[in-house]
């Protein structure tokens, strides 16, 4: 079993930048070299594909919407990955999710999440 929990959301103006963290634990994560994403998901929309990092952190994949505004990053050692926003948008008004799976954009291609924190941008 795996345990994803997503931390650093909150209410921002636009421009301003936000730091989200995710924390992974379980023996099952440890054993196997998954690879991080991060989705989103806004009010009455589908989750969608926002950045990837392989197991290395040799390769990195965004959204054409943040490529250049968001990085993602990771530390295995202490099972933790990050996403790191700047210049935020009204329109990244969502609920951002972490997941570990395959190195892919497609949601169900992840094998486990998090439960997701809110990241609210007012203009």
């Amino acid at each position: 079993q795996v345990t994803l929990v997503e931390s650093g959301g909150g209410l921002v103006q636009a421009g301003d930048s936000l730091r989200l963290s995710c924390a992974a634990s379980g023996r099952a994560f440890n054993n196997y070299a998954m690879a991080w994403g991060w989705f989103r998901q806004a009010p009455a929309k589908e989750r969608e594909f926002v950045a990837a990092i392989s197991w290395t952190g040799a390769r990195t994949n965004y959204a054409d919407s943040v490529q250049g505004r968001f990085t993602i990053s990771r530390d295995n050692a202490k099972n933790m990955v990050y996403l790191q926003m700047n210049s935020l948008k009204p329109e990244d008004t969502a609920v951002y999710y972490c997941a570990a799976g395959a190195y892919q954009q497609l949601p169900y291609k992840y094998d486990y999440w998090g439960q997701g924190t809110q990241v609210t941008v007012s203009s």
